[in-house]
């Protein structure tokens, strides 16, 4: 079971973020369950969604202690930042968040999300983020991934394939960090 929250301000794609990694489970045959959760200001208030996926059935949406946590503002890390379990990861978007973690017992993971992606397709930052996720998740194909990208945006077909090479260059930018 992989529980995660991912968090920032609304218009950086937190919640679609969160929607890519549950398509792209279901793609695998996967259980999961997305719960967003935003200000009622939605564009440049909070956002965050709670992603759970896994073989097993999933009793509840909740997620108190996350395996990983994806921050895209500094105010979420300072929110969620000592929920994370133990052992779990922390990946921040370098471009926007300055700020380490203080924990010692967490892999941590500064990745200039915005900047990267923009080299391909400049509102691209959450599905570069989606290719970073891969290989850490090491259950969730490619191919499953693809799906779901192209799932997400049927009606916008245009955009389909600079956001398929996003998330290409997301997993081979992870691919290099993990080595």
């Amino acid at each position: 079971m992989n529980k995660i929250i991912i968090s920032g301000f609304g218009g950086q794609g937190v919640l679609s973020l969160g929607k890519f990694i549950s398509y792209s489970a279901i793609e695998q045959n996967l259980n999961t369950s997305w719960l967003p959760s935003y200000g009622p200001e939605m564009r440049g208030g909070t956002a965050n969604c709670s992603v759970i996926y896994s073989h097993e059935d999933i009793a509840a949406p909740v997620i108190d202690h996350p395996d990983i946590l994806i921050v895209f503002n500094e105010p979420s890390l300072d929110k969620f930042e000592n929920s994370v379990k133990a052992g779990g990861t922390i990946i921040i978007n370098s471009d926007i968040v300055h700020k380490k973690t203080t924990r010692k017992d967490v892999k941590f993971f500064e990745i200039p999300v915005d900047t990267l992606a923009a080299e391909i397709n400049k509102r691209g930052a959450n599905v570069y983020m989606l290719g970073v996720l891969l290989p850490l998740f090491g259950d969730i194909s490619e191919e499953c991934a693809i799906h779901a990208v192209e799932h997400v945006f049927e009606s916008k077909p245009k955009v389909i394939p600079s956001n398929i090479e996003c998330l290409k260059a997301g997993i081979e930018y992870m691919k290099k960090l993990l080595k």
